[in-house]
């Protein structure tokens, strides 16, 4: 599939979204859009590999297979090499047809057909590996919401209506080229974040900001054992890393449930396997799900300066994760507490990333003493990189992307950058184009001072600041205006007076020929 083919493709969903959903907010309507595409996703994976293992058959089209015999084939090998299985008439395309069919035809209704068929795709997993990538995967699909429509006839016209727009699409997957579909998926995800306000912030990070932090945890690597991310969302920023390397696991942890199962839905739109995915949820910091694992690349965009148990909780005192830190991140600002928890999860030869508010680089108290430790005892502060404000749906401060290393190539300083000034405006949100990410990347690679960018500042100077990393103190931006020539502005103020007088002297002139007063 070509770039253009690509593009027409989101373009197709983002419309289909946009005409259906009605008075239903966007981030309401994402989750029935995004479910029913993934529904359509497995039903054609199905019917491919049905297809493929009916080859030597009589009956080559697995929507015409009846014999219970061969569909109970055809699901033991679904569920080995899929994770799921659906019967022929659970197909897409069947559904579809019956809910648009003529009423004098057969009955259309079909939202009961429609929430067994999804209820039954999960319930193909029961007892399989892939059960708990499949668990409740489409609970967010409530098709008796009177959101869709006040009666259930109303309902079954929207559902049938959406079902027949995405019918239409054809998504290729029998071609090469898997991640076509997933990264629609993630155009639609990028979409609805944009309208979403606040609530964006909880489930999508900017894709070029990912960029940059999966460029960097995979430097100089060829392979990538593992890759974790505490705060997952949606999964982009997993899969960001992917896109960079070829990588063995992926694994994740979210709080927001339906943002739990917008990942694993992502994860499986790009074609992973449910074997090399781990996405769980629960909260983090309060309840970690990977609690003894090591990982090569650690990645995150945590919700800034959030809540969390910190000294209320005593259990916080002797946790592994913090307890040798000598200070707990306070209870309203949870930042240090997720990069404290990802440290924890750093392999000797891992490289980790994670976008935080400036509050974190300068704020005193119990983080200025997490920060010194940081800096001093571990030594695993490899950079910091000043981002341009209003990037990430949903708040327009500024952030900064910090960048740890265990095992530290240059230990003696603390690369900084400063891209704040550096981005393309659209509408109301900046993005970095694919110029500002190659600055970026291309300057911690080379670690070098470029002026009005970059600064390699030693211990020794952080030290003396007091390990406050506020960029400024170490990139001056500062740009010194041209110098002003009085003389010059004397003589166009001179002459714009003169031009007022006569400009006056002339309207005058007019007021007298018409016999009215002058205005002046």
């Amino acid at each position: 599939m070509t770039s253009e083919q690509k593009q027409q493709l989101e373009k197709q969903l983002w419309k289909i979204a946009n005409e259906l959903r009605g008075n239903m907010d966007a981030d309401e309507f994402r989750d029935y859009i995004l479910g029913f595409v993934f529904f359509k996703y497995l039903s054609e994976k199905q019917h491919l590999k049905a297809n493929e293992l009916l080859e030597t058959e009589e009956v080559k089209e697995y929507i015409d297979v009846t014999d219970e015999e061969d569909i109970e084939a055809i699901r033991e090998e679904s569920l080995q090499e899929l994770g799921y299985f659906l019967r022929p008439e659970e197909l897409f395309s069947v559904i579809t047809a019956k809910g648009n069919a003529s009423a004098e035809e057969q009955s259309n209704f079909i939202l009961d057909d429609l929430g067994a068929i999804l209820n039954n795709i999960e319930q193909s997993t029961m007892g399989t590996e892939s059960e708990d990538d499949f668990n409740k995967l489409f609970e967010d699909i409530d098709l008796a919401s009177t959101k869709l429509g006040k009666s259930p006839s109303a309902r079954n016209e929207l559902i049938a209506k959406v079902l027949f727009h995405l019918n239409e699409i054809d998504f290729g997957l029998d071609e090469t080229d898997s991640d076509v579909l997933g990264d629609a998926y993630e155009y639609l995800i990028a979409q609805f974040a944009s309208g979403a306000g606040k609530k964006a912030g909880e489930f999508y990070t900017p894709q070029q900001v990912s960029k940059v932090m999966a460029r960097i945890v995979t430097i100089d690597k060829e392979r990538l054992k593992n890759v974790y991310d505490p705060a997952c969302g949606a999964g982009a920023l997993l899969l960001r890393v992917a896109k960079e390397i070829k990588v063995g696991m992926f694994y994740g942890q979210e709080l927001n449930r339906t943002t739990y199962n917008l990942a694993r839905m992502n994860m499986i739109l790009h074609d992973v396997h449910f074997r090399y995915f781990d996405i769980r949820q629960e909260d983090t910091l309060e309840r970690p799900q990977h609690e003894d694992m090591q990982f090569e690349a650690v990645v995150a965009n945590p919700p800034f300066s959030a809540n969390w148990s910190g000294k209320n909780n005593p259990l916080n005192e002797t946790d592994d994760r913090f307890s040798q830190y000598g200070a707990l991140a306070p209870t309203s600002k949870a930042d240090f507490a997720f990069v404290q928890h990802m440290i924890y999860h750093m392999a000797d030869n891992a490289t980790m990333t994670i976008v935080l508010p400036h509050g974190v680089l300068f704020r005193g108290a119990a983080e200025e003493k997490i920060r010194k430790y940081i800096i001093c005892e571990l030594n695993y502060l490899d950079a910091v990189v000043g981002l341009p404000p209003a990037l990430f749906y949903g708040t327009g401060i500024p952030a900064c992307i910090l960048v740890f290393k265990k095992c530290r190539v240059h230990d003696q300083d603390i690369l900084f950058i400063d891209a704040s000034q550096h981005f393309d405006k659209e509408g109301k949100q900046n993005k970095l184009l694919d110029e500002h990410v190659e600055r970026i990347v291309g300057t911690y690679q080379k670690r070098e001072t470029i002026d009005k960018y970059s600064y390699v500042a030693s211990l020794e100077e952080i030290a003396k600041n007091d390990y406050n990393l506020n960029i400024p103190r170490y990139v001056d931006t500062f740009e010194e205006e041209d110098p002003v020539d009085l003389n010059v502005v004397a003589a166009e103020i001179r002459s714009l007076d003169a031009e007022i007088k006569n400009n006056d002297q002339v309207i005058s002139g007019f007021c007298q020929q018409l016999g009215i007063d002058a205005p002046l």
